[in-house]
């Protein structure tokens, strides 16, 4: 192993939060790499709202402009590749990219991001993103007051029953199957005339991942401009299993308020370790990261 494949930190994942922590370590003089695919989840999401200075800018602009901003700091260098796999030294860790290219290094941190699981729905994966959003807050605005579906079930359909409301009473939950709500949440529902649709979907109509209607399996179609979905997702990245990182019941990485995994030396930011899936919080979170992080390096070697 060569002097320059060797890191005081080395952070997994280059988008938002990543990048975020990068710019924070890099302006503490941390000699750092980042490693990244660029592969990121909301790729194909035209516009990212809801973050104060960026507000309506495509997901690509933000990023390529951080990126930028963060190669200013000589500290900071890159490598793109996909790492795989990585192993406890007796300095720290090992990081082995997909090309089989190996890096050293004394602490991590992983903004790896999530993967989501597609259902077995025609037309869904053109359409996330896009058509098909999971957050009123960072979408809700650009579709009010129009016909909008909940594609949900149980107590996820409820709460979005419930949140999605401020934005239009246009609303229809579609089950695709036999309804788990309570009968009290039926109750509830039925009380602000949202109807449920226990149909099962097979597949969307859409335009370039807008979506026109609904097509069920007894061929009947449902005008719709939006649907709101909150799909099954996975670690991005299987190598904070690898090292021991303690997952949440949800299959987020366990961090405390200060992003630390249960893994000594190893921190996490990003949607991989919250369920609050936001531009401008996976920014603050690794910002945290980066900043705690070199805080407990200057205690040590101060």
């Amino acid at each position: 192993m060569t002097a320059k494949n060797a890191f005081e930190i080395i952070i997994i994942g280059g988008s938002y939060s990543g990048l975020s922590a990068g710019m924070t370590l890099g302006r503490a003089l941390r000699h750092i790499l980042i490693i990244d695919s660029g592969n990121p989840c909301n790729r194909q999401t035209p516009h990212s709202h809801n973050f104060i200075t960026q507000d309506g800018k495509t997901p690509k602009e933000i990023a390529t402009s951080a990126k930028e901003q963060v190669e200013q700091y000589s500290s900071v260098k890159f490598h793109d590749g996909f790492a795989i796999r990585a192993v406890k030294t007796p300095n720290g860790f090992e990081i082995t990219t997909q090309n089989n290219v190996k890096f050293i290094t004394e602490k991590l941190i992983f903004a790896t991001g999530v993967k989501d699981i597609m259902p077995d729905i025609k037309g869904f994966s053109e359409c996330w993103g896009i058509s098909i959003i999971h957050c009123p807050y960072c979408h809700g605005y650009e579709v009010k007051n129009e016909e909008t579906g909940i594609l949900a079930n149980g107590d996820i359909a409820f709460h979005y029953a419930q949140l999605i409301s401020n934005w239009t009473k246009k609303l229809t939950i579609f089950t695709n199957g036999k309804s788990t709500l309570t009968q009290e949440q039926i109750a509830k529902i039925k009380t602000h005339n949202i109807p449920i649709i226990e149909k099962e979907i097979t597949a969307l109509n859409h335009k370039n991942g807008h979506l026109k209607n609904i097509i069920f399996a007894d061929h009947s179609t449902f005008q719709l401009k939006a649907i709101y979905a909150r799909p099954a997702f996975v670690q991005h990245s299987d190598i904070p299993k690898q090292l021991g990182c303690e997952l949440t019941e949800q299959g987020l990485i366990k961090v405390d308020m200060f992003q630390k995994t249960t893994v000594e030396n190893i921190f996490a930011c990003g949607d991989n370790s919250s369920p609050f899936r936001a531009v401008s919080h996976a920014v603050a979170s690794g910002t945290t990261a980066g900043a705690l992080l070199n805080n407990e390096m200057t205690e040590v070697e101060f």
